[in-house]
């Protein structure tokens, strides 16, 4: 149900009004867009509740019901875009974000040296694995929290955010200690325990779609992690798998699009897991940001064969300035701003 609010209610008044609703056994939300004021109860509404009686609440002047599951990540309570600030860094705004760094962090001579070539090419947030779901029990697994320290030390050297992958509800806390993003992986995206622990966490979430999810499933999670009380959920399209065996997953470039209509939640897309193919992966980044994406995550390293992980889908350096440098251009002309190289 979403209550309509007098345009002039101050926030203490709003408050006392959602003093009151939790003490009726209602939980609630506050949306705030440049023309209206709302509070939306997203849980203790059934049959037995009669909605004309919200009615008479004071503040209250007109109350709906909410047409569908998307309470919190639909255009129901809010129809602008949501920008989602971490230490000056706008995502969702009008610059295109580019997060880039390896698959997985393999030491800490490694994992500084592509921080420095990719923020000097005019990356914002450092990408690296400390704790690597594999398909084999025998591939690399990642250096866990010692990798973790390395990821913050060398964003911190370069002026860079960092974002990393968590996979146990265990593991929130600890992982949140060292990156500016949580990441969950396409493998956990219907993983509820862990959606709703990173939903009670302070961090922003990155959450990756599922390989075989539709974007109403994509939706539902993040409604559980912003239900559970972190609004600030970057949606990533990572691309899903299709009878196609060549590219390891299907890019759904049109995903951007018809999320755009869905949610008011920033959109970015992972070429590197979308099509697994190198030479690929500059030419998905273009077609993001043609379709308006926020923003790409790739998989960079300096030496892309030698990568422990995913060196098949891992561009090189050069590679990835070059691709910074085509991406300034149609940014250009869509009027989106891609951050300057380092002279």
């Amino acid at each position: 149900m979403i209550l309509f609010l007098n345009k002039d209610a101050q926030m203490n008044e709003i408050e006392n009004l959602r003093d009151r609703l939790r003490f009726m056994g209602f939980e609630t939300t506050i949306g705030i867009e440049e023309d209206h004021k709302v509070i939306a109860i997203t849980h203790g509404v059934d049959s037995s509740v009669c909605v004309e009686l919200f009615k008479d609440l004071p503040l209250v002047e007109k109350v709906t019901p909410f047409d569908d599951n998307f309470k919190l990540v639909g255009k129901n309570i809010r129809k602008s875009k949501s920008v989602i600030n971490i230490n000056g860094i706008e995502i969702g705004k009008d610059e295109f974000i580019v997060m880039a760094g390896p698959c997985s962090i393999e030491s800490r001579e490694q994992i500084f040296s592509i921080a420095k070539e990719v923020s000097k090419d005019g990356a914002t947030i450092l990408r690296g694995g400390a704790f690597k779901p594999r398909t084999s029990p025998y591939d690399f697994q990642g250096l866990g929290e010692q990798g973790l320290q390395f990821l913050r030390d060398a964003a911190d050297a370069f002026g860079l955010l960092c974002v990393s992958e968590v996979m146990s509800t265990d593991d929130v806390a600890m992982v949140e200690k060292y990156v500016d993003i949580l990441q969950l992986g396409a493998r956990n995206m219907q993983n509820y325990s862990l959606l709703k622990a990173v939903g009670k966490a302070r961090k922003p979430v990155l959450l990756k779609r599922g390989l075989s999810a539709t974007y109403k499933e994509f939706l539902s999670a993040a409604e559980y992690i912003i239900s559970s009380g972190n609004p600030n959920v970057i949606l990533c399209e990572r691309g899903i798998r299709t009878f196609e065996t060549y590219s390891r997953n299907t890019l759904d470039i049109a995903a951007v699009p018809i999320l755009r209509e869905l949610t008011h939640l920033p959109i970015i897309i992972d070429p590197s897991h979308g099509v697994g193919l190198r030479n690929a992966v500059p030419p998905m980044a273009n077609a993001a940001i043609a379709v308006q994406a926020d923003g790409v995550i790739v998989e960079v390293h300096t030496t892309p064969d030698k990568s422990i992980s995913d060196a098949a889908q891992t561009i090189s350096t050069t590679a990835f300035s070059e691709m910074m440098s085509t991406l300034r251009k149609i940014g250009m002309v869509l009027g989106m701003h891609v951050k300057e190289a380092q002279v």
